[in-house]
């Protein structure tokens, strides 16, 4: 995922590069003065975005957005989707796998960083599902995180914590100030016989991890 979206930022920013020059060598009789400062001013506004993105001549992703607009006068540079983002993955036979979704997002171009805000949606291709209000994505150091609530659900366990810190394919994450609940065996809940029973308290869960799935 991350080597594709960069490759496609990459083509965005040339496109947007020789957008630039030929729009500095056209000459214009009547000028005025900016409206808006120049650091406020993106170099492109792109409606209606909808864009496949393919790894070795194979279709594999899907970015859809109302509005793109990028700026290269801010500082530092950024994408905006303030009207929201939805990245698909598709598997070799075309089938939706996993799912990135938001409200709005800001892309950092310069650091590869990806800060996304409002119903943040993921579905992975282990099945893995996370909600939350915000997003923190590291490309560079394959890293997502999150200081805000979120609810994490997997085949045999769901969490919900207000720390979430994970590697950027989802497979070894980590919940902190938790409280959550998961399938569990009957010698597991039930004490053996002469045993004291002592309940169960999942409310205060400093920290747990999911299992890292070794991808090929």
């Amino acid at each position: 995922m991350r080597s594709s979206l960069y490759s496609l930022f990459i083509g965005f920013a040339l496109f947007t590069t020789g957008w630039a020059m030929v729009s500095c060598s056209e000459e214009h009789e009547h000028t005025a003065p900016a409206i808006h400062d120049r650091d406020s001013v993106p170099v492109m506004t792109t409606y209606g975005v909808n864009t496949l993105i393919s790894d070795s001549g194979v279709i594999k992703y899907r970015i859809v957005t109302e509005q793109l607009e990028i700026n290269e006068n801010r500082h530092p540079s950024r994408w905006t989707f303030n009207k929201g983002v939805l990245l698909t993955q598709f598997d070799l036979k075309k089938h939706v796998v996993g799912y990135i979704q938001c409200d709005t997002a800001v892309y950092y171009d310069k650091d590869r960083r990806w800060e996304l805000r409002g119903r943040v949606r993921i579905l992975t291709a282990q099945g893995l599902t996370f909600y939350s209000n915000e997003l923190y994505w590291d490309e560079r150091n394959h890293e997502m995180w999150s200081y805000s609530y979120s609810h994490l659900k997997t085949p045999d366990k769901e969490l919900e914590g207000n720390w979430f810190r994970s590697d950027e394919q989802m497979t070894d994450y980590e919940i902190r100030q938790t409280k959550g609940w998961g399938i569990f065996s009957n010698d597991e809940l039930m004490p053996a016989p002469n045993q004291d029973f002592t309940s169960i308290d999942i409310t205060h869960i400093d920290n747990m991890k999911g299992s890292v799935v070794n991808q090929h």
